[in-house]
């Protein structure tokens, strides 16, 4: 069963008013309401401004699927849609969401969004050659139904040996989705712990070699006393 997002029109002004009205109430203290504005908007329709439920926008979130999450919208008077989160503001302070914009989804279209890439198992190059596995593209970019966006992209990285790269060529292709991305980006590799930072003998040895060169120079030497005055030309006698 599809997530269903009970949404209220919001009628009047859309102003930094009106949308704190929505999720403050008027007493003294204010309270929160629980609700936070949203705009619906797209599959050639108007945009409709609505209320919804915090707890629910935050659940889908946080979901398996995330903002690709594809539910559906309940709006009193209109009839019902499907939806996606496509942007959403947060009030920096208390990292509290204050404002959400949904999509309309048809279902028939293509759609272009990100979805997370996971690295599965250990690389041997980290087991036997105590390399570091630094994952480069964590989101690719990717064409496909919406019935199709996958939760994330799973890729096994066990075989990966130091100094391999994996790339997007690598990751499980199929007719259902298309990559944005380059097909020679990037997603991870398995690299060196000595090229991350020098050990603490490499950093005494430039030190000491610093040291040394700076010693060897033949530092300007200021001379001291009265410059030379110039001779004066002789008289002629």
């Amino acid at each position: 069963m599809p997530e269903v997002v009970v949404a209220k029109p919001r009628v009047g002004k859309f102003n930094k008013n009106a949308a704190r009205r929505v999720r403050f109430t008027s007493t003294k203290p204010p309270q929160p309401t629980g609700k936070i504005p949203a705009v619906l908007y797209g599959a050639g329709n108007e945009p409709v401004a609505l209320e919804v439920d915090v707890k629910q926008i935050s659940k889908i979130l946080f979901s398996e699927t995330g903002h690709n999450t594809i539910f559906d919208v309940e709006i009193a008077g209109l009839s019902a849609a499907k939806a996606m989160i496509v942007d959403w503001q947060r009030e920096p302070i208390n990292d509290q969401l204050i404002h959400i914009d949904l999509k309309r989804i048809a279902m028939d279209k293509v759609l272009r969004v990100r979805v997370r890439v996971k690295l599965v198992g250990i690389p041997v190059g980290v087991k036997a050659s105590g390399g570091i596995l630094d994952q480069v593209l964590r989101e690719v970019e990717i064409e496909c139904l919406p019935a199709d966006i996958p939760s994330h992209i799973d890729v096994d990285v066990s075989e990966l040996a130091l100094y391999q790269t994996l790339r997007v060529s690598d990751l499980p292709h199929s007719d259902k989705i298309k990559y944005l991305n380059a097909e020679d980006a990037t997603v991870a590799h398995v690299i060196s712990i000595r090229e991350e930072a020098p050990t603490a003998a490499e950093t005494e040895a430039a030190a000491a070699a610093a040291a040394t060169a700076a010693a060897g120079a033949e530092p300007e030497v200021a001379k001291k006393g009265k410059p030379e005055e110039a001779k004066k030309p002789e008289a002629k006698k």
